[in-house]
């Protein structure tokens, strides 16, 4: 086996935030606010776009703002929620690929080609 250059700290908080992801209500929150864009959602439109209303989103944003990857700010007498973490879901993401195939007996081996099935 090759050495690995993941250190612990890079296991730790990837663990941390996919455990924030580990429900499918939370993901598909968080979906919902990265559809929105940077401007977020209140949170009312929040709860009718995801269907995930009252204590259990208030449950679940504050999940997923633990885990750095929505922020709520008050603006008057709105609550907008918006998912900011569009840097760290990509490091995310390379924390998946970044050695992928490295133990692979081929040198040269490539990860598999990925076809969206959205795009299809």
């Amino acid at each position: 086996m090759k050495h690995s250059d993941t250190t612990d700290l890079d296991l730790v908080q990837a663990a941390t935030t996919f455990a924030a992801l580990g429900s499918e209500q939370r993901l598909g929150v968080l979906r919902t606010l990265v559809r929105a864009g940077p401007e977020g959602l209140t949170i009312g439109t929040l709860g009718e776009r995801s269907g995930v209303t009252g204590s259990t989103l208030t449950h679940h944003m504050k999940t997923l703002a633990q885990a750095g990857l929505v922020t709520q700010t008050r603006q008057g007498r709105q609550i907008i929620c918006a998912a900011v973490a569009y840097d760290e879901l990509r490091a995310l993401t390379d924390f998946l690929t970044r050695q992928c195939c490295v133990d692979a007996p081929d040198e040269g081996a490539q990860p598999p080609s990925y076809t969206d099935p959205e795009d299809t």
